[in-house]
């Protein structure tokens, strides 16, 4: 397991049109997740670096991370950085 994504930026697919920055940037970090290219327990850059890799404001990216910590996507801790959050699988229900 990789414990930071060094070229974060890089990687992510942003889709502001029609949605804003922080929403196509919240989007393009669950879908990261959602595909296992963002591992739990992965270190994300802080809001300072990634706004300045993707050319937005720092409070763009400190927006999402923060909605996204409240959704339970990413968990943060002072001192330890924002990380991907253990995840459980969905819950499959099998046909009755």
């Amino acid at each position: 397991m990789t414990d930071s994504w060094a070229t974060f930026g890089a990687d992510l697919h942003l889709e502001p049109v029609g949605q804003g920055l922080r929403s196509g940037l919240m989007e393009a970090l669950r879908e990261a997740v959602r595909t296992g290219r963002l591992a739990p327990g992965t270190r994300l850059p802080s809001s300072r670096a990634l706004a300045a890799d993707l050319g937005v404001a720092r409070n763009t990216v400190a927006d999402a991370y923060a909605e996204l910590v409240a959704e339970g996507w990413l968990t943060a801790r002072q001192g330890s950085g924002t990380r991907v959050a253990q995840r459980s699988a969905p819950r499959r229900t099998d046909p009755a």
